[in-house]
């Protein structure tokens, strides 16, 4: 979660300042920005991502390279839907009351985030309309940050 990151932003960076143009964007998590109990590795993991993406930011400022990190809540993924199963096993509860009591508890907006809003953000910071933009985050995690 931190080493691959560091080590694709090591090798491409070369020929980013080489063509004085680039674009970075770190997948992080809402866990970049809050702590939640017994994610220790993934919360640690996530932050380190954060601070690799604003040193880079800052050292790729004047070479035309942008760096910036999105941070999602839960998105429905394979991974997420596994760990839905495993919570409803481990509390001997529902599927739905995992979603609920779990889940989504800490975001306003109760539902998961699509993996195309994730595709979506990532064109963005891609696009001309984001040339502007590096050093900083993209929150896409249904209000859980605004608590």
């Amino acid at each position: 979660m931190l080493t691959a990151p560091f080590l694709l932003t090591k090798y491409v960076w070369p020929y980013m300042k080489d063509k004085r143009w680039g674009r970075i964007i770190n997948i992080s998590s809402v866990h970049g920005l809050r702590a939640s109990e017994f994610k220790s590795a993934y919360v640690s993991a996530k932050n380190g991502l954060m601070g690799l993406t604003k040193v880079a930011a800052l050292e790729g400022a004047n070479l035309g390279i942008t760096v910036n990190a999105i941070c999602p809540g839960y998105v429905r993924t394979p991974l997420v839907d596994n760990q839905i199963d495993d919570q409803a096993k481990t509390h001997n509860i529902s599927r739905e009351e995992v979603l609920e009591k779990v889940i989504l508890k800490k975001q306003a907006i109760k539902k998961m985030i699509e993996p195309d809003e994730i595709g979506e953000a990532v064109l963005y910071l891609c696009s001309d309309a984001a040339k502007s933009v590096t050093g900083t985050s993209l929150t896409i995690d249904c209000g859980w940050t605004a608590q």
